[in-house]
């Protein structure tokens, strides 16, 4: 067997370029592997972190499932909206610590001047308006960066008070100007800032999250700015995560009565978890992850004809050879074992060259991308090889065996 393997070796040396070119579309099969594995891999990371910093006994209670951009029916749409005293009589259950009801307003159009927050000659656009009580920083887990979080007396008295994200407070304002108790124009009416939030990165990009460019205020005061705007939704945070399954019973009962929901129908409500979140991004992941797969196998199945192609030459052009070794005794298994070692090396190196290279990809995306925490994953390294292996069994089988049915003595007749 070794020495079949070192005559493999030997006939792979020969031709250094051709064996090169002939595997490449292996190596760019595993390297894509390797590659998209570990940027998936670190995504998971960091979405999986994002989420765990909202809290694991955070619940959203919503009209409208949340979806990943799939087509909602238009049934839904007509739901019956929350009210306010929806989220009171939650907040009145048992295993619930704190409820706080939102209404969000998004603008993306640039040219909208209303939809915009202003101080002086400095604008940021597309800000995100949220109303929402002060006890939305206990739920989501918040953190000012400088001034103060929303109080009961501002709720109560619907004072013009904001609260603005980092991005938002960073465009407005200069670098040495400190933000509190400025006066900043928000569609055109007043509002004194009264806190600046942390930053907060986007996991997937590792630039500029959405919610850094937002502005909260009181609910009744953008209720005042937007009468228009009832749909509420009721970030809930629970005693503790033991807990969770409960109070998701309880309000799921309680929401049922007072909708008016029949026993036989079900909610026209959506209760959504840390799970329901991380199983979204799981079927993100999923989709980028078949499309790797697909883009993998397209270049595997090219690189497999490859081998395929240049062993039948290499059998052609050894033929005088093959019946030397036949006619000195070399069975046709050792004919067939030889030429499939031959194809099954050619592509392991292709393996192996790929698993460099993806290796290389997640180490240049580690530089240049920081917060991206691309790592090879061991199992997907063992997939790639055994991969790549496996192509070159599959595909120098029919060569291998041209090489072995050949007749002694025909094969030494060839020129």
């Amino acid at each position: 067997m070794s020495e079949i393997f070192f005559l493999a070796l030997d006939s792979l040396r020969k031709n250094k370029l051709r064996s090169f070119l002939t595997v490449l579309g292996v190596v760019i099969g595993v390297a894509t592997v390797i590659g998209m594995s570990s940027i998936i891999s670190g995504l998971n990371t960091n979405i999986s972190s994002q989420i765990q910093d909202l809290g694991s006994t955070l619940i959203f209670i919503t009209r409208i499932p949340p979806t990943i951009g799939g087509r909602v029916p238009p049934e839904i749409f007509s739901r019956k909206k929350f009210t306010l005293e929806d989220g009171k009589a939650i907040a009145d259950l048992p295993l619930v610590q704190a409820v706080s009801p939102v209404l969000r307003y998004i603008n993306f159009n640039a040219s909208a001047r209303s939809f915009s927050v202003r101080y002086r000659d400095r604008t940021a656009k597309n800000t995100i308006f949220q109303g929402a009580s002060p006890e939305l920083a206990i739920v989501i887990n918040l953190h000012v960066q400088s001034g103060r979080w929303m109080n009961e007396s501002d709720q109560t008295h619907n004072a013009s008070v904001v609260v603005l994200g980092h991005d938002t407070a960073e465009t407005i304002f200069q670098t040495n100007v400190d933000a509190i108790g400025k006066e900043v124009e928000i569609e055109g009416q007043p509002f004194r800032v009264i806190g600046v939030l942390e930053e907060r990165k986007n996991a997937l990009t590792g630039g500029k999250n959405p919610d850094d460019n937002i502005a909260v205020m009181p609910l009744g005061t953008f209720r005042r700015l937007h009468p228009e705007f009832d749909d509420f939704m009721f970030a809930v945070k629970t005693v503790s995560q033991e807990d969770m399954p409960r109070a998701i019973e309880q309000i799921d009962a309680l929401l049922r009565i007072r909708r008016g929901v029949p026993p036989n129908k079900d909610n026209d409500f959506v209760v959504s978890t840390q799970d329901t979140f991380t199983n979204l991004w799981n079927q993100i992941s999923s989709g980028i992850f078949t499309v790797m797969l697909a883009i993998s196998s397209i270049a595997l199945v090219v690189g497999g004809v490859g081998v395929m192609n240049i062993m039948l030459v290499s059998v052609t052009e050894r033929t005088r050879e093959i019946g030397v070794r036949k006619a000195i005794g070399a069975t046709q298994r050792n004919i067939l074992t030889q030429f499939l070692f031959e194809a099954m090396v050619l592509t392991a190196v292709g393996g192996l060259l790929g698993i460099a290279t993806g290796a290389m990809i997640a180490a240049i995306i580690r530089t240049l991308a920081p917060f991206l925490p691309a790592v090879v994953s061991a199992f997907w390294v063992a997939v790639g090889f055994c991969v790549s292996v496996g192509t070159g069994l599959v595909f120098g089988l029919y060569p291998a065996y041209r090489a072995a049915v050949l007749s002694p003595i025909e094969a030494l007749r060839y020129e």
